[in-house]
């Protein structure tokens, strides 16, 4: 008799934000009952992860998976329901995995922010995946899920047609203690990220090949760098991938459910105009030398001075993540009245605008860890809410027409309704 599958493997558990899922599911498998286990390359050092982020935690299966071994991976995914995939950045290890999952049908999320890997599985695997009856879902951290489901929300509360939605990003730390706020895998993938960026329009061109209909007023451009008034101080276009996640949520939602697709743009604000200056000198600095192979190995070796100390191997302290928060505002603006079809075209100009916010704590490897895992409890539980019976999705995508976000309002997330005003 074959034994039962576990309902959650936390892969890559060793890893910095492998290690803080571990600690995340101790924690939330008591309130939402689920089996786990852990999975990577070292026994000693997944044995070691337990007893110091799962002490309390008992009969925790672990298993030996080895990305050079595909055979061991699809061992690891026979075993489980859900695979849980902690180990970046993804554009190197990710497809094994995937690969892996699709074998066994098992379920895959991860919290990838590489906009090529994610757009790349869904043009390579989508079709697969939905007839293994499985979904592999991305950007289920930070990146992007207070985003993209803060839009789908939004959209759900507008009572009436959005046009556009410009979000903006803050962040601040309340703790006085100094160092690192990423750890060296976010950096390292948001290197290789930004050096194959040029790869997007070719994969997008095959992945998209209709192009949505043309919306009118179309999103202005505020400029490289512009000031708020939903957002203070200075604001400039959020260089992450939420706005690629977003907009694939929203060819989703029109192609499958026909509904009017919305434009997006995402900013982040800085306190200060110094604060973009620096910003501005590291990041072209950063962008200058992601595009050669000398430039990339010294970002690489020597992340606290390229960085300006943001990233570092050891990444942020207990402290420093415990006091962490963001907020992102949504500035939705369209009609209150809404049209019979997609087609049709508003004759008045946009009459309407709702203001909305979700906010968190310990954004980075807090909130990702608990949002990566309750996007895999969703799916066990409410896999009939979701859509096509598998595929590669967006979380807004995938998660759309279930409780997700009110799991996670529960858990440390908050969305509200700041103002709605009609012209």
């Amino acid at each position: 008799m074959a034994a039962k599958r576990l309902d959650i493997v936390i892969f890559g558990a060793t890893g910095f934000t492998g290690q803080n899922t571990v600690k995340e599911a101790a924690r939330l498998s008591r309130s939402y009952n689920f089996t786990w286990g852990i999975a990577g390359r070292r026994q000693d050092a997944l044995e070691a992860v337990l007893k110091k982020y799962a002490p309390n935690s008992v009969n925790i299966p672990v298993m030996i998976a080895d990305l050079r071994d595909q055979e061991s991976l699809k061992n690891m995914a026979i075993s489980t329901k859900v695979i849980a995939n902690c180990c970046g950045p993804y554009r190197f290890y990710g497809e094994a995995v995937i690969k892996a999952c699709l074998a066994a049908k098992t379920h895959h999320v991860d919290v990838s922010g590489e906009p090529q890997f994610m757009e790349r599985m869904q043009l390579e695997y989508n079709k697969a995946a939905q007839e293994a009856g499985i979904y592999i879902i991305s950007a289920c951290g930070f990146d992007s899920i207070p985003c993209d489901l803060g839009i789908v929300c939004t959209q759900k509360n507008f009572e009436g047609e959005i046009n556009t939605i410009e979000t903006y990003l803050n962040s601040w730390n309340t703790s006085n203690a100094n160092g690192a706020s990423l750890h060296y895998g976010t950096w390292e993938s948001a290197i290789y990220g930004m050096a194959h960026s040029n790869e997007l329009r070719q994969i997008r061109s095959k992945l998209f090949p209709e192009k949505l209909p043309k919306l009118e007023p179309r999103l202005s451009n505020r400029g490289a760098i512009h000031k708020s008034s939903i957002s203070n101080g200075w604001s400039s276009i959020f260089p992450g991938s939420d706005r690629s996640v977003a907009i694939r949520t929203q060819r989703f939602l029109y192609e499958k459910y026909k509904q009017r697709p919305i434009q997006v743009q995402t900013y982040v604000t800085f306190p200060s105009l110094l604060h973009q200056v620096l910003i501005a000198v590291f990041g072209g600095i950063f962008l200058l030398l992601t595009k050669s192979e000398f430039g990339r190995n010294l970002l690489l070796k020597y992340p606290k001075f390229f960085s300006g100390g943001l990233a570092s191997h050891e990444g942020p302290s207990e402290e420093q993540m415990e006091n962490s928060h963001f907020s992102i505002t949504f500035k939705a603006t369209g009609w209150k009245e809404k049209l019979a079809e997609v087609s049709d075209k508003h004759v008045d100009a946009p009459n309407k605008e709702m203001i909305t916010k979700v906010t968190g704590k310990n954004p980075g490897y807090g909130l990702t860890c608990t949002t990566l895992l309750l996007a895999g409890v969703t799916i066990l539980r409410e896999s009939e809410k979701m859509p096509d019976a598998g595929g590669v999705l967006t979380p807004g995508a995938a998660f759309v027409n279930t409780s997700l976000m009110e799991e996670l309002k529960k858990n440390g997330m908050t969305f509200e309704i700041v103002s709605s005003s009609e012209k």
